[in-house]
């Protein structure tokens, strides 16, 4: 009878907070979590913080330890100004990638918001970053702490020995390249540990000493005037330079001949910190929706066993359903598909097949409509899928009737949409296809890659577009970001669009005309 009573007592009351409140909280959400979800998570390392530090943290991208820039600070007044006119909430929560796994706490929240986002963040997106083979194969959780603490302070000592003009100058031009600064299809090499940082920082120190800038004024060698350097063929250059190569910012950091070694290392920073991001941008659908619906079956774990107040549960619902609210497309608020509402609904659609499966569900999913272990599916799709491919697996006939989607066929030639995909056998599976497809950041990103410099000759660097579906570069941001491919190349730059079914040219643009 006391164990019984003692398991129904309430984790706390009213809506203030405090440390003793959140530690007791936390031990019951995660108890309940590995125990009933069976969610495998790193540490947590749980920090409270003002709405001036969220914003701060906004500002740059959400890590901690950041170097400086002057755009994070253009983006702190400008998140700031909405926040203060009403016009923009701020998250309730912010969590990284990292072993331990750090979530921040927003000081203003309630008790109960607490528990929420607690379950959110420490519980979901824990497991996520933990389990997800993107984040397993292409970050390194134990290394990215100290990671950002060695690129800190390695750029404010850029800054005293070089000025911050020439550092601000290198970080704009990595940063513009940032989208184009990933490895797509291999994986990236773990970062070093502190005793390799330490070796580079000594190692970059000596090549700055010995650096003398007199080597790049020198005249080509006369060697590459003889018959045999001159009938070099162009398979042979870009087999010794390995291109085409999709990397911009590798590319120039390894083979860029007006580069300081210092200059070298920063832009292998922002390409660092790049590829740290680029899961996130695979699965923005499923990190939010598992994280989403690990809070939401948390919350009514808790309140079934009598640990959380109606009043409580009630305003836990309320935030919840504000944070997967779906505007409809004519809704002035409507900008797209919430990634917080389709993987939520999603995962409990999976939910329902698994216990509740109709004739239809077992015709479309026969491995898993009336499994009963939702949970081995859940755990399974967290770890072995990217937006893209969940959603073309596990996007249901049932989903989309409740999401009213349906396929609009939109020609640039022809005057009026048609709707090409509606809801009958093959419609469903159009649909399903075509909304995979808005989720691959391989095909919504431009294909841009390095494809020829002879680097013995003119050393002019050549660029390609492989355009998609006749989709062409906006001209002033193409421009801008060819004149920082020039700054950190230190010769000429071209980038020729080409169509990437037929093969033709559809543009060339050079430095030489900017």
């Amino acid at each position: 009878m006391v164990s019984q009573a003692r398991k129904s007592e309430l984790l706390f009351s009213g809506s203030d907070w405090d440390f003793a409140k959140l530690s007791r909280v936390y031990e019951e959400i995660e108890a309940i979590g590995v125990e009933e979800l069976r969610l495998d998570i790193y540490p947590v390392q749980m920090e409270v913080i003002s709405s001036e530090q969220m914003l701060d943290a906004y500002s740059s991208v959400g890590m901690p330890l950041m170097y400086r820039h002057w755009s994070f600070g253009k983006h702190f007044l400008y998140n700031e100004f909405l926040y203060r006119k009403g016009a923009r909430g701020l998250a309730y929560e912010l969590v990284i990638n990292s072993n331990p796994c750090i979530v921040y706490l927003m000081e203003e929240n309630t008790m109960a918001l607490q528990a929420l986002v607690t379950a959110h963040a420490a519980l979901g997106h824990n497991h996520f970053f933990k389990n997800n083979h993107l984040f397993r194969q292409w970050t390194d959780a134990g290394g990215i702490l100290s990671y950002l603490d060695f690129a800190k302070s390695y750029i404010a000592r850029c800054e005293e020995r070089h000025g911050l003009a020439a550092v601000e100058a290198v970080l704009d031009s990595a940063h513009a390249l940032m989208e184009q600064g990933v490895f797509r299809y291999h994986r990236p090499p773990k970062l070093s540990s502190e005793q390799q940082r330490e070796g580079l920082r000594e190692r970059l120190e000596y090549e700055e000493r010995s650096y003398n800038d007199l080597w790049r004024t020198l005249p080509p060698s006369q060697g590459r005037n003889k018959p045999e350097a001159a009938d070099e063929s162009l398979a042979e250059r870009k087999k010794s330079l390995n291109l085409p190569e999709e990397n911009l910012l590798y590319f120039l950091e390894k083979n860029s001949l007006v580069l300081e070694p210092w200059q070298r290392e920063i832009i292998r920073i922002v390409r660092v910190i790049a590829q740290y991001f680029y899961p996130q941008r695979q699965t923005q659908v499923m990190n939010e929706g598992c994280a989403t619906f690990v809070h939401y079956t948390l919350m009514n774990m808790l309140f079934d066993r009598g640990r959380i107040s109606e009043g409580a549960m009630l305003e836990i619902l309320r935030n919840h359903s504000n944070v997967v609210f779906q505007p409809a497309f004519d809704d002035p608020r409507f900008s797209g598909i919430n990634p917080y509402a389709l993987g939520l609904g999603m995962m409990q659609d999976i939910q329902r097949i698994s216990t509740e499966p109709t004739a239809e569900d077992r015709d479309w999913f026969p491995d898993i409509a009336g499994r009963g272990d939702w949970r081995d599916t859940l755990l399974d799709a967290w770890a072995n899928h990217r937006d893209e491919s969940f959603v073309r697996q596990y996007l249901s006939p049932a989903l989309i009737r409740k999401w009213r989607l349906f396929v609009l066929a939109d020609g640039a030639d022809e005057p009026h949409y048609e709707v090409a995909s509606i809801h009958n056998e093959r419609g469903y599976s159009k649909i399903r296809s075509a909304l995979a497809q808005s989720y691959d950041v391989g095909a919504s990103r431009p294909d841009i890659q390095v494809v020829d410099v002879d680097l013995l000759g003119d050393r002019h660097l050549r660029l390609r577009h492989n355009v998609k579906d006749g989709i062409l570069l906006e001209d002033e941001s193409r421009d801008a970001t060819l004149r920082h491919i020039r700054r950190l190349w230190g010769y000429d730059v071209s980038l020729a669009a080409m169509d990437a079914e037929t093969g033709a040219t559809l543009s060339e643009r050079s430095t030489k005309e900017l």
